[in-house]
């Protein structure tokens, strides 16, 4: 079954920011994901979306999602994306 990363992100340092999307396909590449969006101007219809930046990646199973997000690869970049970035990230089933 399909599961998705959805980030909401909000960018206050956006030179450390490019270090994690500067390394970011040559890890992403590695794993069986799918980046479905990236929209720095979400429309929001109902309720609150406090971040400007939505992130949605599509992976066929739960394993690959693990894979690389646990992966050495990306837990590397995601120190920059952290220093440069507040955000919330969850995963869903679909």
């Amino acid at each position: 079954m399909p599961h998705y990363f959805i980030a909401q992100i909000k960018i206050h340092d956006q030179a450390e920011y490019d270090k994690y999307l500067d390394g970011f396909d040559e890890v992403f590449d590695r794993y069986n994901g799918t980046v479905l969006a990236v929209d720095d101007h979400t429309v929001v219809l109902e309720g609150t979306w406090p971040l400007p930046r939505t992130v949605l990646i599509r992976f066929d199973t739960e394993r690959e999602f693990y894979d690389w997000y646990n992966s050495a690869g990306y837990r590397e970049l995601m120190k920059h994306r952290q220093r440069a970035a507040e955000g919330n990230v969850v995963l869903i089933e679909g």
